[in-house]
């Protein structure tokens, strides 16, 4: 199982590329191409219109971070915070799966949460030298 350890790094690299390519391609038309009705659905959902702002640009800016590996907590923070709103706001009543179910932003909430937790790893472009995946130390050992 050891031999498996050597290939987190690469884990987290794919987990930021898929993570990123999806974000990318939601939030691409949102910031290019219908900005307007974004921002319409938003405010339809009760929350300011303004806040439309901040999920196309989590979704398409923090795809491009998150695919880079720059400020990777920061954006994988904003998707976690996007998602659970989108689950809240649109997706919950129809259930976990099916037609408009929340199977699919929980799965990126949850792909955005590991890198919440373990950052971008050594792949990562990430500033001031921490990569994130270090080793884990056993409690009370320092």
């Amino acid at each position: 199982m050891n031999s498996l350890n050597r290939l987190q790094p690469l884990a987290l690299l794919v987990l930021r590329l898929v993570l990123g390519a999806i974000m990318i391609a939601h939030g691409y038309p949102k910031v290019f191409r219908e900005f307007h009705h974004h921002m319409e659905f938003v405010a339809s959902l009760g929350l300011p219109g303004w806040m439309a702002y901040l999920s196309a640009g989590a979704e398409f800016f923090g795809g491009i971070a998150i695919v880079l590996g720059l400020f990777t907590r920061v954006f994988s923070l904003a998707i976690v915070i996007e998602m659970g709103i989108v689950i809240g706001k649109i997706h919950f009543k129809n259930g976990l799966v099916g037609k408009g179910g929340y199977e699919f932003p929980l799965a990126l909430a949850a792909m955005a949460f590991a890198l919440l937790c373990f950052d971008g790893g050594p792949y990562a472009l990430t500033f001031g030298g921490r990569t994130g995946g270090g080793k884990v130390r056993k409690a009370g050992h320092l």
